[in-house]
């Protein structure tokens, strides 16, 4: 089982992530179920959506204490909230800023996770350009396909064109596919792990 915790405020889509990431595996005939946790409800707080993902029915209904991979929508969140509180040794890190990790303070967490495991993507950017607003969730999921390999592209685009529509699902979709070359990209050549 595959388990993706992922981390940003209340207004970045943090709960619509999970639930495309979902979509999408279901579309690539896997098992999957997508949840959020949040206490205020308001713009801005501090929300966690989570997502597993199996070849199996999956019984675990409790929020992922031991994810296997982070997504993190807004890189302020990396030292006010315990981000990384149980990610596994293998683990991956994807953070939506334009910074490297290292300069995000991040060092300790490249060190522990295997080479390239731990990247850096301007999703805000990215969003800003195909969308016009700093909307980064559709964005990271195209990053996260390139990264883990664990679902395709094609069905990062299914699961955005099932959860939107016309011209919003089009520009997501490009805003995703940029996001996945851009990783593609970077990690067949790897100088430095942050685009």
């Amino acid at each position: 089982m595959i388990q993706i915790r992922i981390h940003g405020r209340g207004g970045q889509g943090v709960v619509t992530a999970a639930e495309m990431l979902s979509i999408a595996a279901f579309e690539q005939g896997r098992f999957a179920q997508a949840f959020p946790s949040f206490g205020s409800e308001r713009t801005g707080a501090p929300v966690v959506s989570f997502c597993r993902i199996d070849d199996r029915p999956i019984r675990q209904r409790e929020p992922i204490a031991a994810p296997d991979v982070l997504i993190v929508q807004d890189a302020h969140l990396l030292h006010q909230v315990d981000v990384f509180q149980g990610l596994k040794p293998e683990g991956f890190v994807l953070v939506n800023s334009r910074s490297s990790a290292d300069a995000l303070g991040l060092a300790e967490i490249v060190a522990r996770l295997p080479r390239g495991h731990v990247v850096t993507l301007s999703a805000s950017e990215i969003a800003v350009r195909h969308l016009g607003r700093p909307m980064p969730n559709a964005v990271l999921l195209g990053g996260f396909a390139a990264l883990t390999g664990i679902i395709s592209l094609e069905a990062v685009v299914h699961a955005i064109h099932d959860k939107f529509a016309g011209q919003i699902a089009d520009r997501n979709a490009d805003a995703a596919t940029e996001a996945f070359a851009t990783l593609t990209a970077m990690m067949t050549n790897p100088q430095e792990v942050s685009v």
